[in-house]
């Protein structure tokens, strides 16, 4: 814009209002409703040196 243009800047247009949700958010599934994620492995087959691997992984300390 110059000093010579009288023409005023345009006014910045005003942001809208957030819009009000009143879905109900138990609704809706969350990714903790699933069971993906929670610590499975892959099932590769059921060999004996896989289920002796996980039970040593997933032994509680006490049990030694």
């Amino acid at each position: 814009m110059s000093a010579t243009d009288p023409t005023p800047a345009p006014e910045p247009k005003p942001r809208p209002k957030p819009k009000l949700d009143f879905d109900d958010p138990m609704d809706q599934q969350s990714s903790d409703d699933t069971d993906q994620g929670w610590g499975e492995r892959p099932s590769g087959g059921s060999s004996s040196a896989a289920d002796l691997a996980r039970f040593l992984d997933e032994k509680p300390p006490h049990h030694l």
